[in-house]
């Protein structure tokens, strides 16, 4: 699990990367966290109170929203933009903002997971070092994985092993929603090159081939020229042979 998501990561963030030469999507991350929206200095208390006072009132949602991004509450922030977004659904910087803030989130729990896959490793040196030795009847059977466990390196695994899949999972549900407001973004303004290729990425880290072979293809038609195409195809390519077993594996009508 752990090395799929490495790798999801080396080949999703590409895309991102300073120097790339398209100015189109790093204008567009500029502007995503960015946030310029400015909620006035309000409290975040003071704007909880007027959006449960006015649930219908948009721009207080947004405000929250701003409020909270700037105190680093990711996850409430977004809630807010979600709230903001169904109250406004064509307001396309703030999908886009909304769709920074999943991919925060995706971050977050992508970095909980390198922290529980370290402190797997770590945890299994105690019991290492405290192991009886390996010639004796003892030593023979904590070795051995059928016989003799050792509580404690048991419990320790089993949390660490529950912290990696509460990890993976959250990551994946992140960025399957930032997917999800990429995916509006595109019905929105299906002709914008940039979307395709966040779309693409989006929906490649969230291990959904079918949308993200179609996004890049899209990019690509729309924007053959970008610096950013020979990256693309190679990412299609790669896309297309995960997706050929898959198919082949099928049964056939």
């Amino acid at each position: 699990m752990f090395v799929l998501l490495a790798l999801v990561f080396a080949l999703g963030f590409v895309f991102f990367g300073v120097g790339s030469g398209s100015t189109g999507i790093s204008d567009a991350l500029q502007n995503a966290f960015s946030f310029g929206h400015s909620s006035g200095g309000t409290s975040i208390s003071k704007l909880q109170k007027k959006v449960a006072k006015s649930p219908q009132n948009a721009t207080a949602w947004r405000d929250l929203a701003t409020a909270l991004e700037q105190k680093q509450k990711t996850s409430d922030a977004v809630d807010a933009l979600e709230r903001y977004t169904a109250l406004r659904p064509s307001d396309q910087g703030a999908l886009a903002e909304l769709a920074a803030q999943y991919s925060n989130l995706a971050t977050t729990y992508s970095n909980d997971y390198a922290a529980a896959q370290a402190e797997a490793v770590s945890a299994s040196t105690p019991g290492d070092v405290f192991a009886p030795p390996a010639s004796t009847p003892f030593g023979k059977a904590f070795s051995d994985p059928n016989a003799l466990k050792d509580p404690i390196s048991a419990a320790v695994s089993a949390l660490t092993s529950s912290k990696q899949n509460t990890a993976y999972t959250n990551y994946l549900d992140a960025q399957r929603k930032a997917e999800g407001v990429y995916q509006r973004l595109v019905k929105l303004n299906p002709r914008d090159a940039t979307t395709q290729i966040q779309l693409g990425q989006a929906a490649q880290a969230a291990q959904d081939t079918s949308t993200a072979i179609a996004a890049f293809e899209k990019f690509l038609k729309l924007a053959p020229t970008d610096p950013l195409a020979p990256q693309v195809k190679q990412a299609l390519k790669s896309l297309r042979a995960q997706s050929a077993p898959a198919a082949s594996a099928s049964p056939s009508g």
